[in-house]
């Protein structure tokens, strides 16, 4: 076990990050025409942008949450706040976010599927990519009652460690979640698994947010 360990979480998450960052800067490359977010929203309007818009606030709350949370050394944040408090915290907001975005991503789900013009112009990629986001919020919510069970905040700090160790190119960072509970190692992988199939699918957008949209020149749109 202790080999399968090191395997999926000391080696699989570089092996995702050498995937992530590599083949899609060979789709940029290469397939530009391809980079886009492929919006469904001209076939069918009802309901997207609820959807869409509860699925991106929550999803980036998630994202920039675990970021935060899973990078920031214990030393940095232990003066203004416990290692009990930090975790009950993320815990509430976390949760609050999960919600909104499972919900979301539920109801993007349903319309891909049940829509018959968007399930005609949706791809498998488009279909699995949605599958893959939905399981891996419905596991980040399955997580909060197992945190409950130990607010003292030591898992935190064992994920934190494990997080931290992978980003400072420490060979023993999967010894940090040996212990974990399965439900954590699941929801790990599948989020590691999520950035290799990243440059395959839609997802690439996400490389392209529109900074530059607020500092661009006017349109003068002139009639005739």
């Amino acid at each position: 076990m202790s080999y399968i360990n090191d395997l999926l979480f000391g080696v699989y998450p570089y092996i995702a990050g050498a995937v992530f960052l590599i083949a899609s800067w060979i789709r940029y490359d290469r397939e530009q025409f391809t980079w886009r977010a492929s919006s469904s929203q001209m076939l069918s309007s009802k309901g997207f942008r609820a959807a869409s818009n509860m699925f991106h606030v929550g999803v980036l709350f998630i994202f920039f949450g675990h970021l935060v949370g899973l990078l920031t050394p214990h030393a940095l944040y232990e003066p203004f706040i416990s290692t009990g408090n930090k975790q009950l915290l993320a815990i509430i907001s976390g949760g609050a976010a999960g919600l909104l975005c499972w919900v979301g991503c539920f109801l993007l789900l349903k319309r891909r599927l049940g829509d018959p013009r968007v399930r005609a112009t949706s791809s498998g990629a488009d279909i699995f990519i949605l599958v893959l986001l939905f399981v891996q919020v419905t596991l980040g919510l399955l997580t909060i009652p197992f945190s409950m069970g130990h607010l003292d905040g030591s898992v935190m700090l064992m994920l934190a460690n494990w997080a931290q160790g992978l980003v400072t190119l420490q060979s023993d960072a999967a010894t940090h979640i040996y212990g974990v509970s399965v439900i954590y190692k699941l929801h790990i992988f599948v989020g590691l698994t999520m950035f290799v199939v990243f440059p395959f699918t839609r997802m690439v957008h996400i490389w392209s947010v529109p900074v530059k949209y607020f500092a661009r020149n006017y349109q003068i749109v002139r009639q005739r």
